[in-house]
């Protein structure tokens, strides 16, 4: 078995000993199905989503089997990760029932252009395919591996850094698009005396602007200034950390990565909290992770690439493809880039944008490599230490 694999159970498998649960998860109810030697029926239950009348439900299922002559030595509960994330799965684990979150994508299903669908057939669908999965059968389901709260914390400011610069760009070209349907170009938005030249602005013909239109801008300059504000607080929180406690926790590789050249420290934080400090198993794992394999449509004589799979992390891969462009600006020098060169020579810019994502995968692996055993990218250059 491969180090970190989960897409079979690492523990074997006794059905006349183990409670098997699955559980199709929703907002306000959810859907248990349960398994186990002893029992006469499949158990089905509806309840509401609430995890203590989960737990008393587990326990009765398994009063009711070892009260049937049953022996039961082990709970087993999975559901599809979601909506509600891995707080579920933690809170089992603490309560000593042994919790898995299955890969939504990893579940076969029916080809039928009209599959029904329900709840129950779900419950039944992943029942097969954990069961699989428990016996050590390949290709049944995968499972995902279940953060600590403090992973997920982690992933926060990132996280949040991004959603606040997607909407400083919305407010700007909102404005920018409010002043071009009066007349005004080139004003720039993000000066610290915003608020005040709006006031000074003047039409073509000579007029000031609306006073509804004004009231908007001026409503929006206030917002674009609480978006900066909070982007440069969440900017100078992350540096605060990484001088007070530059060994603790994920510190260490960003410093590491934040130690190449065009990779900054927002950069690093995103690669390191999201990928490379995930337990991946191999390379393969990790370029497939970070959503940049192909995916090969291929039947007798028909053979065609329908693009990226995109199965993995979206900001991964966005963040990954713009790296890959600014590698090519700061890293001429290197091995990567100097491959890119010569794959693209003469070629036009449709080729370079489908190899710029080859790029990116070649270089998130690189980079992998580079935080977990120290191997610096060939002929790359590092920043001077400070």
């Amino acid at each position: 078995m491969k180090r970190n694999d989960l897409s079979r159970s690492p523990v074997a498998f006794d059905q006349n000993t183990t409670l098997v649960a699955v559980i199709e998860l929703s907002q306000k109810s959810w859907l248990i199905a349960g398994l186990a030697a002893g029992l006469a029926r499949e158990p089905l239950k509806k309840q509401s989503a609430d995890e203590e009348t989960l737990l008393k439900l587990l326990h009765r299922w398994r009063d009711e089997a070892i009260k049937a002559g049953g022996t039961i030595k082990r709970i087993v509960v999975a559901f599809e990760a979601g909506r509600d994330g891995f707080w579920l799965a933690r809170w089992l684990q603490a309560h000593e029932i042994e919790a898995y979150v299955i890969h939504p994508t990893s579940v076969p299903v029916s080809r039928d252009h009209r599959r029904p669908k329900s709840d129950r057939l779900d419950t039944a669908l992943l029942m097969r395919a954990v069961l699989g999965w428990l016996r050590g059968e390949p290709k049944h389901c995968s499972m995902v591996a279940i953060p600590t709260l403090a992973q997920e914390d982690a992933k926060r400011p990132s996280r949040e850094h991004e959603h606040l610069v997607g909407q400083r760009t919305s407010i700007v070209c909102r404005m920018k698009a409010t002043m071009a349907r009066h007349g005004i170009r080139n004003f720039k938005l993000r000066l610290a005396k915003a608020a005040e030249q709006i006031k000074q602005l003047r039409t073509p013909e000579g007029g000031t602007l609306p006073l509804n239109t004004l009231a908007e801008l001026r409503r929006d300059v206030g917002r674009l200034q609480l978006v900066g504000d909070q982007i440069k607080q969440i900017e100078k929180q992350r540096l605060q950390r990484l001088r007070q406690a530059p060994q603790e926790g994920p510190h260490p590789m960003m410093r590491l990565l934040a130690k190449v050249m065009s990779i900054g420290i927002e950069t690093a934080d995103m690669l390191v909290n999201e990928v490379l400090s995930r337990n991946l198993r191999d390379e393969r794992a990790v370029g497939r992770y970070g959503g940049m394999t192909g995916s090969p449509d291929e039947s007798g004589s028909k053979r065609r690439e329908k693009g990226l799979a995109k199965a993995g992390n979206a900001r991964v891969r966005r963040g990954m493809i713009q790296l890959a462009w600014r590698w090519l600006m700061f890293q001429k020098e290197s091995e990567l880039a100097k491959w890119f060169a010569n794959r693209t020579a003469g070629a036009g810019r449709d080729v370079r944008k489908k190899m710029i994502v080859a790029l990116a995968r070649k270089l998130l692996i690189a980079l992998w490599r580079y935080v977990t055993t120290g191997e610096v990218p060939a002929g790359a250059k590092l920043r001077p230490a400070t």
